[in-house]
């Protein structure tokens, strides 16, 4: 039985061409992930802030090293899409930066990001998140991101309302932290929105 509606976005949109790099106003890019950054990543997930909000550790640079590996074919299998954020200078990690549980024939993904420690009160997550968005409405033609995070985490409710992701309302206990579970704020933006004043 053949479906009414077509695919929102043609499966091997991602799979049929390398993974981009995406300029960020404010001399960033948020680029694939090298090899070269699992020590960037290991120590990462050394903070305190990004531990908190992560069911993930890393143990060691292998460790991360293995992740990235998996972040680059998430790219090939069209499951996900895991970036770097970057001085577009130096190539220093300043942060990351995903599209998660894709789903093309619906036009839909979810967006998450962290910063380094030493990168945040910068504006970086805004305007990574602004350019990424932008990105995938315009060039991948998806139709809905979504963004949620935990209620007590303030900072990325900010980032989500700057960068016009409406809020939707609260998912109650909706994820399993080390200290319990969480109700998460959900946000989405739609294409066609606004993307906020960052």
């Amino acid at each position: 039985m053949p479906f009414k509606i077509p695919d929102v976005v043609t499966a091997g949109t991602f799979a049929h061409q390398e993974q981009p790099a995406i300029p960020v106003p404010g001399g960033l890019v948020i680029r694939p992930w090298s090899l070269a950054d699992a020590p960037a990543v290991y120590e990462a997930f050394q903070d305190p802030v990004i531990q908190r909000w992560h069911a993930r550790d890393a143990e060691s640079v292998d460790e991360a090293r293995g992740w990235i590996e998996d972040w680059r074919t998430a790219w090939t299998e069209e499951r996900d899409a895991y970036w770097a954020i970057a001085d577009a200078t130096t190539d220093t990690v300043v942060g990351r930066i995903a599209l998660r549980q894709i789903v093309f024939g619906d036009g839909q993904a979810e967006v998450a990001y962290w910063t380094m420690p030493a990168a945040r009160g910068r504006g970086i997550a805004p305007r990574a998140l602004t350019a990424l968005s932008d990105w995938a409405f315009a060039e991948v033609g998806l139709h809905r991101l979504e963004l949620l995070h935990a209620v007590a985490n303030e900072a990325s409710c900010r980032v989500a309302l700057k960068t016009g992701f409406a809020p939707e309302g609260t998912k109650r206990s909706a994820v399993l932290h080390e200290d319990g579970w969480h109700d998460m704020h959900q946000h989405a933006r739609i294409q066609g929105d606004a993307p906020g004043d960052s």
